[in-house]
């Protein structure tokens, strides 16, 4: 099995998307009849992303709005206070039928494909995985009401004062815009101003940090007491509680719901159609390789389906569409998250898989900068291939649109076509290396293309991919 591609080269001078230029975009691509998983995951460790059988790598310094790479780490990745809020905010819905009030805008999709896109997502063999979508419990629901009470209480001051409204928050949190506080001003009351006898007033911040170093103190000395009784011999320490941990993603998502829940979530995944082949080694995860629809179905009704690659290394997604009238549950977020976790269990199995790919970053486009928020993540450098942790890519990318990322001046990129010859081709339905092939071809143009070709997709890829030519 191999893959066989046709190069269509440079694309450029059409319009983005993301910052609605009618001209400013640019990328180079490539038609794939079919693809190993393996060719794939290369691809996009050199900076490529398939649309439906449309394979397609951006020009980074010539595009409008530069897309970088970007890898979550599932392994190390703690949900954010944003990402629990999500979560938090689908267990309402599922217990008791609660809708979050306002407009509860989601995080962006990656849904300006390239123009040539397939569209054949037909649902194909259906494999042996149903999984019960299992969310967050009714045990949680009274320490999220009480610590909805706790913040509000901490934000309440006398006197002059900036109130940021809970709602306004939530709102925020739940959408891709960067969260901008909505403050409300309460000025004092006429004729009344501080009161010298009373002690200053103390910002919320202040107050929470004494009361965590006071627990702190009596938690110390209450282990110092138990560690020892009055004869001063030592008795066992009780174990900490597990109730003082941060939950884990795990915990978040995993837990059953009360058997009187208003809504049932359901998830399901099918082998879909794209070039990627399916393959079942023994040493793989028990779906196997290859594209899959996830399905997301709310009281047997379906309200979103995802679209991820399961590759060698890692799950990528592809995009996400969902019924827009559940806009609400933030379901761009939660798919992201459910697709971290299944990433871990699947590392379970297979340990070489572990990172989760999001696509592509774009820092020039603000509302598209969301993907930055699932840390610890990496950028791929455009130049050289290798990762590099987003923090030490921000400042970079804050003063300019390209950016290289890899800071050393000397490196190169090690994956690159360093033997033309060696290259693959599929002509008169024969497969030769590229050394063969030249012997017959008279156009002068031909090697051009077949070397911009081979650097684009490096030496590994070229040797084993077939290069159609007419």
């Amino acid at each position: 099995m191999a893959s066989v591609v046709e190069y269509k080269g440079l694309k450029a001078g059409y319009y983005c998307g993301y910052c609605e230029s009618r001209e400013g975009k640019a990328s180079r691509g490539m038609w794939a009849h079919s693809m190993t998983v393996q060719d794939y995951q290369d691809l996009i460790d050199r900076g490529w992303r398939r649309s439906g059988k449309y394979v397609y790598k951006p020009v980074m310094n010539q595009t409008c709005c530069p897309q970088y790479t970007i890898r979550c780490h599932p392994l190390q990745f703690q949900p954010s206070k944003s990402h629990k809020k999500v979560l938090k905010k689908m267990l309402k819905f599922l217990a008791k039928g609660e809708i979050p009030k306002g407009n509860c805008e989601d995080e962006p999709m990656d849904s300006t494909m390239e123009d040539a896109v397939d569209g054949d997502f037909a649902l194909m063999n259906k494999l042996d995985i149903k999984c019960d979508l299992k969310t967050l419990s009714s045990d949680l629901k009274g320490s999220i009401e009480s610590e909805e009470k706790e913040k509000e209480k901490s934000l309440k001051k006398e006197g002059s004062k900036e109130l940021i409204h809970p709602q306004a928050i939530e709102e925020k949190l739940g959408s891709g815009e960067p969260s901008h506080s909505i403050k409300v001003h309460i000025g004092p009351k006429p004729g009344k101003g501080a009161d010298l006898s009373k002690p200053p007033c103390r910002k919320a911040k202040e107050m929470r940090k004494e009361r965590k170093r006071l627990k702190l103190m009596q938690q110390d000395s209450a282990g110092a007491f138990e560690g020892f009784q009055a004869q001063g011999q030592p008795v066992c320490l009780l174990p900490k509680a597990k109730s003082n941990q941060p939950k884990s993603l795990e915990d978040l998502i995993f837990e059953s719901l009360p058997e009187n829940a208003s809504h049932k979530l359901e998830f399901t995944r099918f082998l879909c159609n794209s070039p990627l082949e399916a393959e079942h080694p023994a040493n793989g995860p028990e779906c196997g390789y290859g594209s899959f629809h996830q399905q997301y179905w709310l009281d047997g009704k379906i309200i979103a389906v995802g679209v991820i690659d399961i590759l060698p290394y890692c799950v990528s997604s592809v995009y996400l569409y969902y019924d827009p009238d559940y806009s609400f549950l933030s379901l761009g977020v939660y798919s992201a998250l459910r697709e971290i976790a299944f990433t871990r269990q699947l590392h379970e199995k297979t340990s070489q898989l572990s990172y989760y790919y999001m696509g592509f970053y774009i820092h020039s486009c603000p509302k598209m900068r969301y993907k930055g928020q699932y840390r610890p993540s990496d950028l791929l450098c455009p130049e050289t291939y290798v990762w590099v942790p987003i923090e030490q890519c921000l400042p970079s990318l804050d003063n300019s649109k390209y950016c290289r990322f890899n800071q050393d001046p000397q490196a190169e990129d090690e994956g690159r076509s360093k033997d033309l010859d060696r290259l693959r081709v599929f002509h008169r339905r024969s497969a030769m290396p590229y050394g063969v092939y030249k012997n017959h071809q008279e156009d002068p143009s031909e090697e051009a293309v077949v070397l911009e070709y081979a650097n684009l997709v490096g030496q590994k890829c070229s040797e084993r991919m077939l290069l159609f030519r007419h």
